[in-house]
């Protein structure tokens, strides 16, 4: 009798799947192969392109490359003063300034960063807000003008007491950008009109809209000759934070606006409707879901967010009415909403970033003659990266770990 072969005994059945990962395991290896490490990859390659920018176009540099060969140390040394005074003075203005004798004084940069990057998370919160229902809302940019028409009205054309001023003008403002992202979700979740369409004629609407306020009697300061309101009375404007500085109130409840958009979309039984719709709409409706519903709502909270953004502008930083109130926010968000992976909290990172970038890029330019236009090469930079992954992980050979069924289980963990 032939004796059987026993096969060995796996420690796991087949077919099982291998055990899910801790919290712990999942966050270190997003951080070291996931999206964030391709994003901070993404931004480093981004800085060393604009060192070589930097570089090439400074006229002392471009002087010594003349005799390169020569003498290589000299274009070299050049080059490297100036990109690190450049980003020396990005630093400067957009973190701690180490020249001031005063704590203060000294952080005035960081605080000019935060006010900057207040209104870009607001509306790339409704960028993205709208992206995970399946809408690209590029509509930010007129949902900021009106929502900032309705909260400078009330700022300037209404005496209320304090608190409630402010309260009512903040109010106002999501009222606002909440009307006018809503006329995009009826009209989607109505007649399938697409919401890119409209939302490039609202914006136009909205810029003509606020053009022609400014001529009436209502809107336009009086003895201006020029389209700019009336300012906004101190009892509707949001309080400075730090003396000396332009951080308001704002960007405290931009970050509340944050962690509400967190809890919707990961721990609300709407935000998870709103996901699912955008995943598939056809499998939602199927399961019972109202996607014309999901579509309204969503376009309602998103103009909402977005009409915070000129509640900010017109009651925080600009305080009056003027025909530039948005200032091309709405399309910016757009990128900051891309750089953070439509998550609320990475797009307060991203939000700060660019925060950053805008805010420092003035001293760079006022310090070391750098064209403030090489801020927005890096910008765009990094968005080119961000939609590359593969690219930047051949730059840095960063190599993805297969991690199995596991790893297809935690795709979502970083969006």
């Amino acid at each position: 009798m032939s004796e059987s072969r026993q096969a060995p005994v796996s420690a796991e059945a087949p077919g099982e799947p291998p055990p899910a990962e801790s919290w712990s395991q999942r966050f270190i290896r997003e951080l070291t192969t996931g999206s964030a490490m391709v994003t901070f990859l993404a931004v480093v390659l981004a800085l060393a392109i604009g060192a070589v920018l930097i570089a090439v176009s400074d006229p002392e540099v471009q002087e010594r490359a003349g005799y390169f060969f020569s003498r290589p140390s000299d274009t070299l040394s050049a080059a490297w003063e100036s990109v690190s005074d450049a980003y020396a003075a990005l630093f400067t203005g957009s973190i701690i300034d180490f020249g001031e004798y005063t704590i203060g004084r000294a952080l005035r940069p960081f605080a000019e960063t935060l006010t900057n990057a207040a209104p870009l998370i607001a509306a790339g919160l409704g960028f993205g807000l709208a992206f995970r229902a399946g809408l690209f809302n590029i509509g930010g940019e007129g949902q900021i003008i009106v929502g900032a028409i309705f909260a400078g009205y009330v700022g300037f054309g209404m005496d209320l007491p304090i608190g409630i001023h402010l309260v009512l003008g903040v109010l106002a403002g999501l009222v606002g950008g909440a009307l006018w992202g809503g006329i995009v979700g009826v009209l989607k979740a109505r007649t399938g009109a697409h919401e890119v369409i409209v939302t490039i004629m609202l914006n136009y609407v909205a810029r003509f809209l606020i053009a022609f306020l400014l001529t009436t009697s209502v809107f336009q300061r009086a003895g201006a000759s020029n389209p700019v309101s009336p300012v906004v009375q101190d009892s509707g404007r949001l309080p400075v934070l730090f003396d000396s500085t332009r951080l308001h109130l704002g960007f405290i409840i931009v970050l509340l606006a944050a962690a509400f958009v967190w809890w919707l979309l990961s721990r609300s039984t709407i935000g998870f409707e709103l996901r699912a719709v955008g995943a598939n709409p056809h499998a939602a409706r199927t399961a019972g879901m109202s996607v014309s519903r999901a579509y309204i709502l969503v376009m309602l909270i998103a103009g909402s967010l977005s009409g915070l953004a000129g509640v900010m502008q017109v009651l925080g930083t600009e305080r009056y009415l003027t025909t530039g109130i948005s200032a091309g926010l709405g399309f910016d968000a757009i990128t900051v909403a891309l750089l953070g992976r439509t998550n609320p909290w990475g797009t307060v990172a991203a939000g700060l970033l660019f925060g950053a970038l805008r805010a420092g890029g003035v001293t760079m330019q006022a310090g070391t003659g750098t064209p403030i236009d090489i801020i927005l090469v890096i910008q765009s930079l990094i968005v080119l990266f961000i939609a590359a992954p593969p690219l930047v992980r051949a730059v840095f050979r960063v190599k993805v770990r297969d991690m199995g069924p596991a790893l297809e289980t935690s795709k979502g963990w970083g969006a």
